[in-house]
């Protein structure tokens, strides 16, 4: 009887108006096609410079040159990689949900009461805010990490917002 229950209250929690919701990614300006365009760079240039070498006699540098385009290639995949890894935050009147998937897709999740949660700041003088943290009954979770000081400032404004609408309860809307 008691799962019954439970999922009752996991439906209605589902069903129940979200007063904040983010999806946090890590920033990428380096687009495929932008990929593609510069690994074709250092390739040709790499591979002129090869030619070069090979054709005054100092063969091995072509081979070094070969390796170097292959090494900025996997360190540019590893980088696409980790960018697959996002964040969720949602806020409703009675649950505050965190949710981090990491590149693998591998999840883990975090549910608090917002009554309880509180937002604290780590912030240094001269970058602004460096770090997030939601602390509730003694725990902190870093929170919106792969964020800049500026984002990180105007994402805290925004939870801290929808924190306080969900301590004030919800509201009704009386029409005569």
């Amino acid at each position: 009887m008691s799962n019954d229950n439970h999922g009752c209250r996991a439906a209605d929690a589902a069903a129940e108006p979200k007063i904040f919701s983010a999806v946090i990614t890590p920033h990428r300006s380096l687009s495929s096609t932008g990929f593609l365009v510069l690994m074709l760079a250092i390739g040709g240039i790499s591979f002129v410079s090869g030619m070069v070498f090979l054709m005054l006699g100092a063969w091995p540098v072509f081979g070094f040159l070969g390796l170097d385009v292959l090494l900025i290639y996997v360190a540019f995949r590893v980088n696409f990689r980790s960018a697959r890894a996002y964040e969720e935050v949602t806020v409703t009147a009675s649950e505050l949900t965190v949710r981090k998937v990491n590149h693998s897709g591998g999840v883990r999740e975090w549910t608090l009461n917002p009554l309880w949660a509180r937002l604290e700041r780590s912030v240094h003088q001269e970058f602004g805010v460096e770090r997030l943290f939601l602390v509730s009954q003694g725990r902190r979770l870093s929170i919106a990490g792969s964020l800049g000081p500026e984002e990180k400032a105007s994402f805290a404004r925004a939870l801290s917002a929808a924190l306080g609408e969900a301590r004030r309860g919800p509201t009704r809307t009386v029409f005569e």
